[in-house]
C-alpha cells in the first residue's frame, strides 16, 4: 500500500489496519465458499458421478469420463479470468468478486438437483457439464479479485501472507465439502447414490448468503482507486488513452507464461490428492468414508501451513519456498504410494499431510508471486489468467491422465510418479527463471 507525504494520523492507521484485517477475512471466506463448491465436485467426481450420470459405461471408461467433466470446469477458469478480470481492472474488484459468487453459488445449487441417467439418460451429464463450465468461469474471477483485495489492502512486508489467506481458503473449502459429503457417504450406497450425495450441493444456497453479505462489506482496493484516479486526470488532460487491460498483458507476455508454468504443479499437486490418491487408497482396501474424513482433517491442518509459508516468503522470497516445497515433492512421492496402498488410517493421514505440506509450500506465496509480477492497471487480468492458466495445465487434465496412465500400465504407479515428479521439475525451472518480486511497490511498478 502507499504511502502519501501527509502521513495519516495514528487513528488513521488503526482504521486502515483494521479495514486490511477485514478484507482478509472476507478474501479467505469467500474464497472457501466458492472453493467448497468448485472442490466439492472432484470429491463427487470420484466417488459419484460414475455411478450417477455414466452407468453405461465400465466402471473404469466411467471414472475417466467423469473425471473429464471435471476438466471442464478447468477449461472454463481461464475464460473466468478474462471476462472478470477485464471487469475488476475497469470497474473494481469487489464488484467481480460479487457476481462470481452469484454464479458460483447458483451453479452449485443446481448440480445438486440434476436427475440421474435412468432418469433422462445422457442428458443428465451434458446439463452437468454446462453447470460445470459455469463453476469454472465463475472460480477463474474469484481467485484474481479476492487475491489482489488482499495484497492491495496490505503493506509491501505483509503481502504474502495476506494474500495467503486467499488460497487458504482452496484447502478450507477442500475440507469442508469433503467432510459434508462423507456425512452423506456414511448412508447405505444406494441411498447414498439416489440422493445423499446431492445435499452438500443444495447446502451451496445457504453458503451463498453469508458469502455475499461478508463481501458486501468491504471497501474498495486504494490502490486501485488511486490508479483510476491518475487514469481519469491523464484522460482529462488528454494525455494517454486507456489501455485494454488483456493486451497489455498480451503485449509482454513473459509474465503470463512463467507463472502458468511456474504454478502448474502445485495444481497437479492438489488434485492428485483430493481425486487419485482418495481413489486409490479405496481400491486398496481403505474405507471409503474413512479415507474422506482423513483428507478433510488433514486439509484443515494444511491451512496453517498455508498461511505460514506465506508468512515464510515474505521472509525468505517467494522463490525459495516454493522451490523447496517442489523438491520435497520429488522426493517423496514415490513413498506416499506406498502408504496410500497400505489401508492404513494413520499412514494414509501422513500421506495427505506431507503431500498438503509440500502443496503449501507451493500455494501459500503463490497468490503474491503471481500477482506481484502485473502493474495495477493490468493486474486483475495478468494475475487471473497466470493463475487460471496454471490450474488448467496442472490440475484440469490431471485425473483424466493420471487414470489413464494408470490404466493402461496394468495399473501400476511408477508412470505415474514419473508424470508428477516431471510437472514438478518444470515448475522449478520457470520459478528459477522469474525474478523474485516480494519487494516491489505495487502501487508505482509497471511490468
Amino acid at each position: 500500500m502507499s504511502v502519501t507525504p501527509d502521513a495519516p494520523a495514528p487513528s488513521g492507521q488503526r482504521t486502515q489496519r483494521n479495514e486490511a484485517r477485514r478484507v482478509i477475512l472476507s478474501s479467505y471466506l469467500g474464497s472457501t465458499i466458492e472453493f467448497y463448491d468448485f472442490l466439492l465436485y472432484a470429491s463427487a467426481a470420484a466417488l459419484v458421478f460414475p455411478h450417477v450420470f455414466f452407468t453405461d459405461l465400465d466402471p473404469l471408461a466411467g471414472a475417466i469420463a467423469s473425471y473429464g467433466t471435471f476438466a471442464a470446469g478447468y477449461l472454463a477458469r481461464p475464460l473466468g479470468g478474462a471476462i472478470f478480470g477485464h471487469f475488476g481492472d475497469r470497474l473494481g474488484r469487489k464488484k467481480m468478486l460479487i457476481l462470481s459468487m452469484l454464479i458460483m453459488g447458483i451453479a452449485s445449487t443446481l448440480i445438486g438437483l440434476i436427475p440421474g441417467a435412468d432418469i433422462i439418460g445422457s442428458w443428465g451429464a451434458v446439463i452437468l457439464i454446462l453447470l460445470r463450465v459455469c463453476q469454472g468461469i465463475a472460480v477463474g474471477g474469484e481467485w484474481g479479485g479476492a487475491a489482489l483485495m488482499a495484497l492491495e489492502h496490505s503493506a509491501k512486508g505483509n503481502r504474502g501472507f495476506a494474500a495467503s489467506f486467499t488460497n487458504a481458503g482452496a484447502p478450507t473449502g477442500a475440507a469442508l465439502g469433503t467432510f459434508i459429503l462423507g456425512l452423506f457417504a456414511a448412508m447405505p450406497e444406494d441411498q447414498f447414490l439416489a440422493w445423499g450425495w446431492r445435499i452438500p450441493f443444495l447446502l451451496s444456497a445457504l453458503l451463498l448468503g453469508v458469502g455475499i453479505f461478508v463481501r458486501s462489506k468491504v471497501s474498495e482496493s486504494p490502490i486501485f482507486k488511486e490508479a483510476v484516479e491518475r487514469e481519469e486526470a491523464n484522460k482529462a488532460a488528454n494525455r494517454t488513452k486507456p489501455k485494454l487491460p488483456i493486451l497489455q498483458v498480451l503485449r509482454r507476455p513473459k509474465a503470463l507464461i512463467f507463472t502458468m508454468l511456474a504454478g502448474a504443479s502445485g495444481f497437479a499437486l492438489q488434485v492428485f490428492l483430493a481425486t487419485f490418491a482418495v481413489s486409490y487408497a479405496v481400491e486398496n482396501g481403505a474405507e471409503r468414508q474413512a479415507v474422506l474424513y482423513t483428507f478433510a482433517i488433514a486439509s484443515i491442518l494444511s491451512v496453517a501451513f498455508v498461511v505460514g509459508m506465506g508468512r515464510l516468503s515474505d521472509r525468505l522470497g517467494r522463490r525459495p519456498v516454493m522451490l523447496a516445497g517442489l523438491a520435497l515433492f520429488i522426493a517423496l512421492i514415490f513413498p506416499m504410494f506406498s502408504w496410500l496402498a497400505t489401508a492404513n488410517s494413520w499412514l494414509i493421514f501422513t500421506t495427505f499431510m506431507v503431500g498438503l505440506l509440500c502443496h503449501a509450500a507451493i500455494y501459500g506465496p503463490l497468490a503474491a508471486f503471481i500477482s506481484e509480477q502485473f502493474g495495477t492497471s493490468s493486474r486483475y487480468t495478468g494475475a487471473s489468467l497466470g493463475y487460471q492458466f496454471a490450474t488448467l495445465l496442472g490440475a484440469g487434465f490431471t485425473p483424466s491422465i493420471l487414470s489413464s496412465i494408470y490404466a493402461s500400465s496394468d495399473r501400476s504407479t511408477g508412470p505415474v510418479v514419473w508424470y508428477l515428479a516431471g510437472m514438478a521439475l518444470v515448475s522449478a525451472i520457470f520459478i528459477l527463471l522469474t525474478r523474485e518480486s516480494k519487494d516491489y511497490d505495487l502501487a508505482t511498478h509497471e511490468h
